[in-house]
């Protein structure tokens, strides 16, 4: 008894026993819930099937088969084709808003952030009645000028989608790195006879690579694990649809739709380290702190004319998806013609009518994960912070370790793990709803901990100090002191958490059950399976938009008042 104690208190650096008792309760929620799980998709992976034994043969039979190498190609193709594309929409809208004055960049750049609140592929339906062969522009092209461009066809139409979705994590990241340049050193070059593309090419664009390369990395990760978008394109020959197929046809058992899983892993992993090692050994630090940003310069005439028309034609295709979207949500017929038959109202009402179970469940289950991640969030935020207990680190890199792994693999991990685990009547709790809530917290809960994280930062440890100097217990202290100071930051990352596990579908899609159990991502993709069920998929998808895009509203404006109360604070 007297090693073991000496072990904890060795192991606890001070830490009171409530604090002790709050890691190991974290950490074992986070083993249970992600650690395992993932480890069982690699176990699988690695094992003979019906001996255990460890085996290399499932990889062996992964390479030696045509489908999947091909599919692991065409998903390294669209990811990388997306990244350049999305690239080529980002870099001239966040350069431009960036180097140039002009009226609106501020709303160019909100506009330009508007992809973000839909997901993929609710686009997708609507991506294809604008550019598919027979949608809207071929049409027309075809009537005017006798030719068509195969925008949707094959792996060009996830690449197309995919871009235009996620492009907004290079403009983010690019238009916070270009902020961040020391404009002395702009100025340096032009005082040397640099101006132009070749400025932006030698000069601005390397030293705010390292936002490029991290919106570049987060955009090729969510295009390589992305399962919904290329399933309702009927593009399958990519690896997570390749995964889902596995596991939905021939069963859990197989032991393929876990080699793939951790093909999928080793890919974000392989895609985080490669964009790490392109930046280390160089220097992109500013001589300024915060650099000062560009120096912005007034446009002439003729420029600002073609500044405006670049502009508005990315916007046009960026909103596309949005617009397509809304049109098909008023349709009656849309088929073999540049706009529908006619207009109603009905898919709205069918949604209302038939789908209100969807958005009730959407409702519980968003809410019921994002108290998860606030709680688990500011815990563990509070413990990294405020606390010296050893092995504090290792609780956050775990938890934001979820950003690697893709929805698909979590899903496939939760049915492998828990559909052997039965409750008293029989019922395996990997088909119970309350699963799916877990999957969504441990997805989403990286996006709350960062909130939580920043909320704390701003907090002083005076201010702690001052109430336990005073009598008040750290217990009494975090609840009547700490946590009403984090307010904004814990509501700013629930809504974030929130918003996005409404409309999160590769898990979620693995999980559901039943239909009474399916949330508000689910009923789209059942919608938007059929042509009949288009139409109040739209309207659902235009609901769906509407709901994240009032959560990021929420979260925009609770962070702001946040930032004022810290100020007041300070």
């Amino acid at each position: 008894m007297t090693a073991i104690a000496l072990t904890l208190r060795r192991y606890s650096a001070g830490a009171t026993p409530g604090q002790i008792g709050l890691a190991l309760a974290i950490a074992l929620f986070l083993a249970v819930f992600l650690v395992v799980p993932v480890a069982t998709v690699i176990y699988v992976a690695f094992t003979e099937k019906g001996t255990g034994a460890f085996t290399l043969v499932n990889f062996q039979d992964f390479f030696a088969t045509d489908l999947f190498v091909r599919s692991f190609w065409n998903s390294i193709y669209v990811s990388l084709m997306s990244v350049a594309w999305a690239s080529a929409i980002a870099l001239p809208l966040a350069y431009l808003t960036s180097r140039f004055e002009f009226r609106g960049s501020a709303i160019i750049q909100t506009l330009g952030f508007l992809p973000l609140i839909m997901p993929p592929f609710v686009g997708a339906v609507a991506m294809t009645l604008l550019f598919g062969r027979n949608g809207t522009l071929n049409l027309l092209l075809d009537d005017w000028l006798g030719f068509k461009i195969p925008f949707m066809e094959g792996l060009n139409g996830v690449i197309f989608v995919e871009a235009l979705h996620y492009f907004p994590f290079i403009l983010i990241n690019l238009s916070a790195a270009l902020a961040n340049i020391d404009r002395a050193m702009e100025e340096a070059a032009q005082n040397l006879g640099c101006s132009g593309m070749r400025l932006f090419r030698r000069i601005v664009f390397p030293l705010a690579m390292p936002g490029y390369v991290a919106g570049a990395s987060l955009v090729f990760v969510k295009v390589f694990d992305d399962l919904a978008t290329p399933l309702l394109l009927n593009a399958k020959d990519l690896l997570a649809p390749q995964a889902y197929l596995r596991v939905t046809s021939i069963g859990i058992a197989d032991p393929m739709g876990y080699v793939i899983s951790v093909v999928l892993i080793a890919g974000s992993i392989a895609a985080v380290w490669l964009s790490n090692l392109a930046l280390r050994g160089k220097d992109y630090a500013t001589v300024q702190r915060g650099g000062g940003g560009l120096s912005r310069r007034t446009l002439k005439p003729w420029e600002s004319a073609a500044a405006y028309a670049v502009i508005t034609l990315i916007l046009l295709l960026v909103l596309a998806p949005h617009l397509g979207l809304l049109i098909l949500s008023l349709a009656t017929v849309w088929s073999f013609s540049p706009l529908p038959d006619a207009y109603t109202l009905a898919h709205y009402a069918r949604v209302f009518g038939d789908s209100s179970l969807y958005i009730k469940n959407t409702l519980i289950y968003a809410a019921l994960a994002g108290t998860i991640d606030v709680i688990v969030g500011t815990a563990i935020a509070y413990l990294v912070l405020r606390t010296k207990l050893i092995g504090r680190q290792w609780l956050d890199w775990t938890a934001m370790a979820a950003l690697a792994i893709p929805g698909v693999v979590l899903g496939i991990g939760y049915l492998r793990t828990f559909y052997g685990v039965s409750l008293p009547d029989g019922t395996p709790l990997a088909t119970l709803w309350i699963m799916i809530v877990i999957a969504l917290a441990i997805r989403r809960l990286p996006y709350a901990l960062r909130a939580c994280h920043a909320a704390l930062q701003q907090i002083s440890v005076s201010v702690e100090e001052a109430a336990e100097n005073l009598g008040a217990t750290k217990a009494r202290t975090v609840r009547r002191v700490v946590v009403p100071l984090m307010t904004g930051g814990i509501l700013a990352g629930f809504v974030t958490s929130f918003s996005t596990a409404a409309v999160e579908l590769s898990a979620t899609l693995m999980l559901v059950q039943s239909n009474s159990d399916a949330p508000l991502a689910y009923g789209l993709y059942v919608f938007m399976q059929s042509a009949a069920g288009r139409g109040p998929g739209a309207a659902l998808g235009v609901i769906a938009v509407l709901f994240v895009a009032l959560c990021a509203y929420a979260s925009h404006r609770l962070v702001e008042r946040s930032e004022k109360k810290q100020g007041a604070v300070r």
